[in-house]
């Protein structure tokens, strides 16, 4: 079975498309058929202006028209599209993702921050971490960030954040926001005892994907802490030839560090997985889901 998933984001739109199929135990696996990713970056409209130019707006249109003959090529017959932050606070979003289902035939929902964070564990990544243990997922995006808590095999909480990548760049994120975080984290946190961090998000896996480490070891706060200060000495365009990295990722890698070690301070947590989870990936599960009760 062909499944896939479009997330709207505020730095890029991404589209995944993964094979549903049972392995030799029963177990559904998802194999990632083709992963494509356009960096439409509509936060640097909307968190300035809050709305979305004529230019953006097509880009987004010629992008999911794009979407529909790869998912036409591939066969796809179930997709669940969703967009987030930047869509949430544009005035003239609704009306954007009108005109794209109008062109395209393609239904794209906004979903809120909350959703948002339940999506992304739909993973179910927790069901291979020790029950007895407490795990903190952290999400950094262009214009949010989501945090969701589980202890002892249970969602404690699940919480969004309007602290992203592309807000810190255009100066949007006050103190009281921070102080905002810092206090829910220290609130929520109080007598859980120690928590491992788990990363997701296309900055800390670059970050993972940078450092050599092997799968499934973690990166150390220190670690992250290093790279914030060696990325902070250079210009985006240093960044840029130095670490190989994009444009659209070399200049919102250095406010997503900050996120993290900040988090990760209050959380008076020392390490950080990065399983290579995204929002697009839970939508995946989430519509295998929706279909397995439906059928």
């Amino acid at each position: 079975m062909k499944l896939a998933a479009i997330d709207i984001g505020s730095n890029a739109a991404r589209l995944l498309i993964s094979e549903a199929s049972p392995n030799s135990a029963g177990v559904m696996d998802f194999t990632k058929l083709n992963l494509v990713r356009v960096p439409l970056r509509l936060g640097f409209d909307v968190f300035n202006n809050q709305v979305i130019s004529d230019k953006k707006a097509t880009h987004l249109i010629d992008t999911i028209r794009a979407y529909k003959l790869l998912l036409d090529v591939y066969e796809v017959k179930y997709l669940k599209a969703c967009a987030t932050s930047a869509m949430r606070d544009a005035s003239n979003g609704v009306g954007i993702l009108q005109e794209v289902k109008a062109q395209t035939g393609i239904d794209i929902q906004i979903i809120t921050g909350q959703e948002e964070a339940a999506f992304i564990y739909e993973n179910h990544v927790a069901e291979n971490m020790d029950k007895t243990k407490s795990y903190l997922y952290i999400d950094v995006g262009g214009g949010s960030t989501e945090i969701t808590l589980f202890s002892a095999g249970k969602q404690i909480f699940k919480e969004s954040f309007n602290i992203g990548t592309i807000r810190l760049l255009q100066q949007q994120v006050t103190e009281a926001h921070w102080q905002q975080l810092k206090d829910f984290l220290k609130q929520q946190l109080k007598g859980i005892g120690p928590v491992i961090a788990i990363g997701s998000g296309g900055n800390i896996n670059k970050i993972f994907s940078l450092s050599k480490r092997k799968e499934g070891k973690p990166l150390s706060l220190d670690t992250l802490k290093d790279y914030y200060k060696e990325f902070s000495a250079f210009t985006v365009e240093e960044r840029i030839h130095l670490y190989g990295l994009r444009e659209d990722r070399a200049d919102v890698i250095v406010p997503a560090l900050q996120i993290y070690v900040n988090i990760m301070r209050w959380a008076d947590t020392p390490e950080i997985y990065v399983p290579k989870i995204g929002l697009a990936d839970g939508l995946i599960h989430a519509l295998y889901e929706e279909i397995a009760v439906s059928s």
